[in-house]
């Protein structure tokens, strides 16, 4: 069954409404966009966030010392690179966190970067979002899944794959068939208002993961 990841999230009680869910993972933003929090508005976020579920933060351009800082503020389990990272970059992360990394991806056409195979040794965790040319993700576009499925056997290894990039209670069974990825990812799918999730589509997604699960 592929795990659910909600990102984005700017209210603790969209967070506590994922934890109820069952979710496996909550996301907040530091990497810019209408989703962007400071450090104590995503200690507030994840205060209603048990120890069932791992607290994921994106993060662009910032130092690895900064990454770190914000890391052990509110307790993050992951550090998601939406910016992608160089092999030395993930290796100053990791000299001052020592939670999993996830590399992004930016799929355009249905096509993977050229250097993802490499990259992909490094990182934790591979996510796959949707190459939109102004934004770094949570754009609410979605890819051309049949076309990159046969492409990833060259980065799954042993890392987790994680599917994002337009994905929403409509379509993420058809993802799901398409790419079979370890964890689905959603933000502006599930959101009333950018940061504001609702939360009938919240459990709509959830859903339908499970039904996807079921029918696989």
């Amino acid at each position: 069954m592929a795990e659910v990841k909600f990102c984005g999230l700017t209210r603790a009680v969209d967070a506590e409404h994922a934890v109820a869910l069952g979710a496996a993972y909550v996301g907040v933003i530091f990497a810019g966009g209408p989703r962007l929090l400071t450090i104590p508005r995503a200690a507030e976020v994840f205060a209603h966030a048990s120890d069932t579920v791992a607290r994921v933060g994106v993060f662009a351009d910032q130092t690895a010392n900064e990454i770190a800082k914000t890391a052990e503020a509110v307790g993050l389990s992951i550090v998601q690179l939406q910016g992608g990272g160089d092999p030395a970059r993930v290796e100053q992360i990791r000299q001052f966190f020592d939670g999993d990394i996830w590399l992004v991806h930016r799929v355009k056409d249905g096509n993977l970067p050229a250097a993802a195979s490499e990259l992909a040794t490094y990182g934790d965790g591979i996510v796959l979002d949707t190459f939109v040319p102004t934004v770094l993700g949570g754009s609410g576009q979605a890819m051309d899944w049949d076309r990159l499925a046969p492409r990833l056997d060259t980065i799954r290894h042993s890392k987790r794959l994680i599917l994002a990039g337009g994905l929403r209670p409509e379509n993420v069974a058809r993802a799901i068939a398409a790419i079979s990825p370890d964890v689905v990812d959603v933000s502006s799918g599930v959101e009333a208002a950018p940061g504001i999730k609702d939360h009938e589509r919240m459990t709509a997604f959830r859903d339908a993961v499970l039904e996807a699960s079921i029918s696989t």
